[in-house]
């Protein structure tokens, strides 16, 4: 049986995926909200594509977008967030000819995980000093605190027209500190994460993103502290990194490329096996998807093996849940690692009740039918080591009504039966076995 063909790549998911490409989880969202309102201040205001935009815009105005994402400005970052939503949406099955690869965009990929960047620092800061100003003054930036004093940044008194607040909310003003602020800036993180996700969709992007190490410690960082960040921020970073899973060598974080975050190899594949242990279905249906296609690099696998126990037995438990999809991530996750690795196939048929719930996908049957075939390929995988067939043994009954009621797959439960009872002499005959030659 030929081992990590890469074309075996699979997600596993509810798409089902094709057997010659990894299939995309999902697709691209714009989780935005409307930027109708007229109250500038307001959070649902500030985010939320309304228009379209020419293909061209892009080429045309690409460093006003990376400088207005620098700014620190709220309407210049909260513009350039909408425009990048509108270039990175597609609808699903839609051949985008027009998106904009981040190669045209020199330094955009690196401003927009500053916003990310900025937000997470801002929401550590929890110093008393940076509460008691926020108490005192309400507000809190670069020359408000004269403001707020009544004083102007020359040392002469505001007219009584001239509110600090008014001041400090008008479009062009800097994020606050307060509680509104922070909610702003959160906002933008959200969007800016479904923008990198959006991003990874886009083929030409793939390889750029695969190898960026700023953009795979983030993302890595917000799965990480999945139990304070906003759950849609953390649902992004997990989509994303699905998405650039097959081109994903987790020995970037050893590399000697700048590092932006301390993140380890190690400390990554820990961080998705707190996701695959999740109680949330979007999480550990993304984290079964993201160990299946990790293990196709044989580069990776060195940093996997060590919790392989413990994926084993997740994505058996995962394929009793009575969710479709989180089978489906299972039986994907499964079916690449029965074909890559040995040590899987050992130790997956000795799992309490893994052989048993991958027949019982195949019978009842999922709704998906690859997702059978690839359950009844998992299983043939388990039968093909000799080790094994002295625990399968138990299951050629269950095997043989497969064979006669299960027509679509008859062949490969044939072919299971058939390694199942024959005796190999030697490496290269065997002798006729019980159920045919």
């Amino acid at each position: 049986m030929q081992k990590r063909e890469q074309s075996k790549v699979s997600g596993g998911g509810a798409s089902g995926g094709a057997a010659t490409s990894a299939s995309k989880r999902g697709r691209p969202s714009n989780n935005t909200t409307d930027s109708n309102s007229s109250d500038p201040i307001a959070p649902n205001s500030l985010l939320g594509p309304t228009l379209q935009i020419p293909s061209s815009f892009a080429d045309q105005n690409h460093k006003r977008i990376v400088l207005a994402l620098q700014s620190g400005l709220k309407s210049e970052i909260t513009w350039a967030l909408n425009i990048l939503s509108l270039l990175s949406f597609r609808e699903k099955e839609e051949i985008r000819r027009d998106a904009t690869p981040l190669a045209k965009i020199p330094n955009l990929l690196d401003s927009v995980l500053q916003i990310i960047d900025d937000w997470r620092d801002v929401s550590r800061l929890k110093t008393a000093q940076i509460a008691s100003k926020s108490k005192s003054f309400g507000v809190s930036g670069f020359e408000n605190e004269f403001k707020v004093m009544g004083w102007s940044k020359f040392g002469s008194k505001l007219s009584k027209n001239e509110s600090s607040k008014e001041w400090w909310f008008e479009e062009d003003g800097l994020f606050n500190l307060d509680e509104e602020g922070l909610m702003e800036k959160q906002q933008c993180a959200v969007a800016a994460s479904n923008i990198v996700r959006n991003f990874a969709f886009m083929p030409d992007n793939e390889v750029i993103m695969a190898q960026h190490r700023h953009c795979l410690e983030t993302i890595f960082q917000c799965i990480e502290d999945y139990s304070t960040e906003d759950e849609e921020l953390v649902t992004n970073a997990l989509e994303t990194v699905v998405n650039l899973a097959p081109l994903l060598n987790l020995q970037i974080f050893g590399s000697a490329k700048p590092s932006y975050i301390k993140i380890t190899e190690k400390g990554a594949v820990q961080s998705i096996m707190v996701m695959l242990g999740s109680s949330v279905k979007a999480w550990h249906c993304a984290a079964a998807e993201l160990l299946g296609r990790l293990i196709i690099n044989p580069e990776n696998e060195l940093f996997l093996l060590p919790f392989a126990p413990q994926i084993y037995k997740r994505l058996v438990d995962l394929l009793s849940l009575p969710a479709v999809d989180a089978q489906a991530a299972a039986v994907g996750a499964l079916y690449n690692l029965a074909e890559v690795t040995i040590d899987c196939r050992l130790k997956l048929a000795g799992e309490r009740w893994a052989v048993d719930r991958l027949l019982k996908v195949i019978k009842t049957p999922h709704p998906i039918p690859e997702v059978c075939r690839k359950a009844a390929m998992t299983l043939e995988s388990l039968v093909s080591e000799p080790q094994n067939k002295a625990l399968l043994l138990v299951y050629e009954n269950a095997f043989a009504e497969m064979l006669f009621l299960e027509g679509r797959h008859a062949d490969t439960f044939a072919r299971i039966l058939y390694e199942l009872t024959s005796k190999t002499n030697n490496k290269v005959a065997t002798t006729p076995a019980v159920w045919g030659i």
